[in-house]
């Protein structure tokens, strides 16, 4: 019998580690999408394709092409445009799709949390007077806080922040978590940050700066997810793992 054709829309820890537990299986013909921002992804042990699809059209036109029983979309919790796009192009198609998304963070005694509907929102959060601020939500919005040019920013990211904040007074980071919480509190300590901005991003790898954050007693601008409406969806790799048999076990 022939191999289900799996596509994974990844990018994210989970979406490797996915991966990496479909390798192994021999019914599976398993594909990783990248949308390529960033810039020298390490290596998966699937086949793997670069760059995007061309809307829903487009991605719905590559399911078709190549045979895809099962899309599972486990992009970045705040990819805006390719987790709608995928759930309403398999939905043309007819093609299952499953979002793998992990939980967010919740917030514990001692967080100061200021929620943000948007990262624009979170801008408008940090006030007119100059603060200083440890900026963690990735390169792709960076420079929304252009709008906010009296403050301190210590932008850390991935892959350089392109176009940069056009402020006067910016320090840019590039490192990739995951990052201890006294690396976190020596950070925000030596730079004199009194508020953080992060995205609810969830996952471990980039907590402790929420942690850190506790402990110093500072404000934390949280940027709230949107909801995912439309698709079943699932928290962990291994609730991933039982849907992809469930979804292509064979019909009795």
């Amino acid at each position: 019998m022939a191999a289900s054709k799996i596509l994974i829309l990844g990018g994210t820890t989970e979406a490797r580690k996915l991966a990496e537990a479909l390798a192994p299986r021999k019914d599976l013909d398993v594909t990783v999408s990248l949308a390529g921002r960033t810039q020298e992804p390490r290596p998966l042990p699937v086949n793997t394709r670069h760059g995007g699809f061309g809307g829903v059209e487009g991605l719905a036109a590559h399911l078709r092409a190549n045979d895809i029983d099962l899309v599972i979309d486990a992009t970045h919790p705040f990819a805006q445009r390719m987790t709608p796009n995928a759930i309403a192009a398999a939905g043309l198609v007819g093609t299952p799709l499953v979002c793998l998304s992990r939980p967010g963070w919740s917030a514990e005694p001692g967080d100061d949390w200021r929620m943000a509907k948007s990262t624009e929102d979170a801008v408008d959060k940090l006030g007119v007077a100059p603060r200083r601020v440890f900026l963690a939500i990735g390169r792709q919005e960076a420079h929304l806080f252009s709008r906010a040019p009296q403050h301190f920013y210590l932008a850390r990211s991935v892959d350089p922040i392109d176009p940069p904040i056009a402020a006067p007074d910016c320090r840019y980071i590039l490192a990739t978590g995951p990052f201890s919480l006294d690396d976190e509190i020596k950070l925000l300590t030596e730079h004199a940050i009194d508020v953080v901005v992060s995205k609810n991003s969830g996952g471990a790898a980039t907590y402790a700066k929420i942690e850190a954050a506790r402990r110093l007693g500072l404000p934390v601008v949280m940027v709230e997810r949107k909801r995912v409406d439309g698709a079943a969806c699932v928290a962990t790799v291994e609730g991933a793992l039982a849907f992809i048999d469930h979804a292509l076990a064979p019909a009795k």
